[in-house]
């Protein structure tokens, strides 16, 4: 007889019992949520209260994406009374990607949850009991993987906000490689408690505005190609925002866009979110480790395959800087 082996993630004992010994819950993610870190968030209160424990989920937004709109009224609002409360941080590993709240934060017991190659601990969170597993594809496999250690069956709801986490962070599976049958097997375990990956797809990939598009359009107008199309940039103005409106920004399909492009090895949004500050979305198809150029060079972090930061300037001074950390790497 053959034994197949299920996609096992081996949680820290003591982060299990850091959820068996409390009682109050507050489940926190990253600022602007992506479908993996709400997912993740919403999945485990769920679980957490089918404990038995008082847990609520805290987002600071802005809940930008057209999947999440059925979703942002099951976030809280910020706890006027934190005795007792524990902090769960999913999806990102630094207080203060979670907002203006993070000093209040601070001082409660916290765990982390992070599937991000960067994890930042500092003095209020290296005693942490931490679950970190880089290989893990999204934040809501590794949720799964929680809920299962504490003895419980997933929902058909937990099931949906999981696998709508996978699917955000996969590219509804186009990112994974050979060697991913195991996360295709925690995928089978989502579908088989109910989630629908045809409703799934219809919510992350439907129902965008024509302003939706009309900006992409417009960001597409201004790419670039750099060192013989090998890396291609583009850039969102401020005034786009004024413009198009904030829930207009769709950066999956503009990164589709770019990627199919022949030659492309890798692509940059630059993205002016205040008059002071930008946004750099990166993404490789292959070898090219962006996540690193994120952190070395931006303080930022995120997968070898797709990463991020935020820095201060304006598109006109950041372009070069991205341009110039490229050279090397393209001219070697």
């Amino acid at each position: 007889m053959v034994i197949f082996k299920l996609y096992m993630i081996v949680v820290p004992p003591e982060l299990c019992d850091f959820i068996y010994k409390g009682n109050k819950f507050l489940v926190v993610g990253h600022e602007e949520p992506d479908g993996d870190c709400a997912g993740s968030q919403l999945a485990l209160v769920s679980a957490l209260r089918r404990l038995g424990k008082e847990a609520v989920a805290y987002s600071d937004g802005p809940f930008k994406r057209t999947e999440l709109t059925e979703y942002k009224d099951r976030f809280s609002p910020f706890p006027l009374e934190l005795d007792g409360t524990n902090v769960i941080m999913v999806d990102c590993s630094s207080l203060r990607r979670i907002g203006q709240k993070a000093v209040l934060l601070a001082p409660l017991p916290l765990a982390i949850i992070d599937h991000h190659i960067t994890v930042t601990l500092n003095a209020s969170t290296a005693s942490a009991p931490v679950f970190l597993d880089s290989s893990a594809p999204a934040a809501t496999v590794m949720i799964l993987a929680v809920i299962e250690a504490l003895g419980l069956q997933l929902t058909v709801d937990e099931a949906e906000l999981l696998f709508l986490g996978l699917c955000t962070d996969t590219g509804f599976f186009r990112h994974l490689d050979i060697g991913s049958e195991r996360h295709f097997e925690a995928a089978a375990r989502m579908v088989k408690a109910g989630a629908s990956p045809k409703r799934i797809f219809q919510r992350i990939y439907e129902g965008k505005t024509l302003k939706s598009r009309l900006l992409v359009a417009k960001i597409l107008s201004r790419c670039k190609s750099y060192f013989g199309g090998k890396l291609i940039i583009g850039t969102e103005k401020y005034k786009d925002r004024i413009v198009f409106g904030f829930e207009s920004r769709d950066s999956d399909t503009l990164y589709q866009l770019t990627q199919s492009i022949k030659g492309v090895e890798v692509t940059v949004l630059i993205r002016q979110d205040t008059p002071e500050t930008c946004t750099l979305g990166f993404r490789s198809l292959n070898e090219i480790d962006v996540a690193a150029v994120a952190a070395v060079h931006f303080g930022g972090g995120g997968h070898k395959n797709a990463a991020g930061a935020s820095v201060k300037g304006c598109i006109e001074q950041v372009l070069p800087q991205v341009i110039s950390i490229f050279e090397p790497i393209f001219t070697q």
